[in-house]
């Protein structure tokens, strides 16, 4: 588990015994983003996959429908959104070794107390694959 800090984000990475691949389909399917993700109840998109530009909404862990939107999108390799017009995590696999990936989520630094919700997520992708 590794936590870095730079003057524009804070990051929070694991590496997980699977390829990337295997990791970046269940990043961007919007189906298992309930079950990792311990901030999204519910989502709703025309999209089961997501790409650039992909829109939709989800329910948040109190509650509330918001917006969002897929704004940067490179295929298997990474993609960050904006919820409720706000831009939030970026989310990245880079492949360390035949059958190991190191997954990072990237948080603005005025968001940076998050990493710790995107270590639960973390935690729990690496439960859902390993």
């Amino acid at each position: 588990m590794g936590f870095t800090i730079s003057f524009s984000h804070a990051n929070v990475s694991r590496s997980i015994s699977r390829p990337c691949t295997v990791i970046w389909e269940l990043l961007i399917d919007t189906n298992t983003w309930p079950q990792w993700g311990p901030s999204v109840l519910e989502v709703e998109c025309v999209n089961r996959f997501i790409r650039k530009g992909t829109e939709g909404r989800i329910k948040t862990a109190v509650g509330i429908w918001l917006p969002f939107s897929i704004t940067e999108y490179k295929e298997g390799h990474f993609w960050s959104w904006k919820v409720g017009g706000i831009r939030t995590t970026g989310h990245r696999v880079e492949t360390q070794e035949e059958g190991l990936c190191k997954l990072t989520f990237e948080v603005p630094v005025l968001a940076a107390p998050y990493v710790y919700i995107c270590k639960i997520a973390l935690d729990r992708i690496a439960g859902i694959l390993e």
